[in-house]
């Protein structure tokens, strides 16, 4: 029995990264020998076992045959006879694909080596073509090593399986938890240039895929674009390293504007609710958890009012505080500002942009949800008269709160 350590592990470690878990091949084993040995079953497709100390993966080194469509179509063969060599060939990225024996000697069959240090991603053999998560994973290790570039063989490999109809195999849960990764990448937007290159976006997200090349007005959006601003706006929110429901929204905010009539170019008038429209219907074919929808669907709805926020009138003010329900949810409130100021300022020449309508619409909200609903009600006997008394208090509280 041989055992190795391989993939990102080794990978990270030539790059001078940190390295957060390692996955070890078994070469030479069965799986009645590794659950002799103490280690625990945990592979449903594969065997694939944890350690019994340090409950690292150990998996038996094993071959696949695409027998189906999709990510799933595969037969997998385990057995003592399969060589590291075989097992490192079904990889996806030749940079994945290197391995460290016991005594840190490096196996690196495919030249992941070298093209560590020519910063590209490659395909390991053709075999890639078989699984269309493999695009997906291309894309999103070019956000995260962002002084990469895809190969151009590989480029056109992913063409070739985005026009064989590989990509519509793939189901939602696993297009949504790639997605979510590459977005908390270094710079997200690359990897929906290479997943817009590839043809996959178009695919996968046709309703963002739809806003390039659809112009704005330059006084407001000097980058004029709307798919180089929504870049913009994503990789600013991951340069603050904001968390993935305020990425998630930021990515969705401007939706609507690829369906705006083009006789209305370069405005957008009521944008917003069609944005909405398709946000809905992208959540639900992608099955996005409610955190991130329901983020996003405020921020679309209601990113364009923050910049009405100074002249509103205080009725205009509290009607905006309820709808996006930021009194019941202030810390939903406040993620959906820091998108606001992601679109703000993933403009060009807007980076630096100072966003003081945020500290005003918090301080207001911090008036209104100072007013004590529970004493203000018992004072009332209808509840109807306590509705109205209530609203009338914030109402006064945010009067009180602009006079200041």
């Amino acid at each position: 029995m041989q055992v190795y350590c391989v993939g990102g592990a080794v990978r990270d470690e030539l790059l001078g990264l940190g390295v957060q878990d390692r996955d070890f091949v078994v070469v030479g084993s069965t799986p009645t020998e590794m659950e002799s040995a103490g280690y625990k079953p945990v592979g449903k497709d594969f065997p694939v076992f944890l350690h019994p100390n340090t409950r690292d993966e150990y998996a038996l080194a094993r071959t696949e045959r695409k027998t189906a469509k999709g990510y799933k179509g595969f037969q997998v063969h385990a057995d003592p006879d399969v060589t590291l060599e075989q097992d490192l060939a079904r990889r996806d990225l030749t940079i994945n694909a290197i391995a460290k024996d016991e005594s840190g000697h490096l196996i690196d069959p495919y030249s992941g080596i070298q093209d560590l240090k020519d910063k590209v991603l490659r395909h390991v053999s053709p075999a890639f073509s078989e699984d269309p998560v493999r695009i997906l994973r291309a894309a999103r290790f070019a956000a995260r090593f962002i002084d990469f570039d895809v190969a151009p063989a590989t480029m056109n490999l992913m063409r070739e399986m985005v026009e064989k109809g590989e990509v519509d195999a793939l189901v939602p849960e696993r297009v949504w938890q790639e997605i979510s990764k590459g977005l908390m990448e270094e710079k997200p937007s690359r990897m929906f240039e290479v997943l817009r290159a590839c043809g996959a976006l178009k695919k996968l997200l046709p309703e963002l895929d739809a806003l390039w090349g659809v112009p704005q007005p330059a006084n407001h959006h000097p980058e004029i674009d709307t798919g180089v601003h929504v870049m913009m706006v994503i990789d600013y929110a991951a340069s603050k390293q904001y968390q993935l429901p305020v990425r998630f929204a930021a990515l969705m905010h401007d939706l609507g504007k690829g369906t705006t009539p083009k006789d209305l170019l370069p405005r957008h008038i009521d944008h917003e609710q069609r944005s909405v429209d398709l946000l809905q219907v992208l959540c639900k074919r992608l099955r996005v958890p409610n955190d991130c929808k329901e983020l996003a669907h405020i921020v679309a709805k209601f990113h364009g009012k923050v910049h009405q926020v100074e002249k509103m009138c205080p009725e205009t003010l509290l009607k905006f505080l309820v709808e996006t329900d930021a009194i019941r949810q202030p810390e939903r409130f406040g993620d959906f500002l820091l998108a606001c100021e992601c679109d703000i300022r993933g403009r060009t020449g807007y980076e630096t942009q100072v966003f003081e309508k945020a500290d005003l619409l918090l301080s207001l909200l911090k008036a209104a949800s100072e007013v004590d609903a529970g004493a203000v009600a018992k004072l009332q006997d209808t509840p109807d008269k306590i509705k109205q008394a209530v609203y009338e208090a914030r109402l006064n509280a945010l009067e009180q709160a602009l006079n200041s």
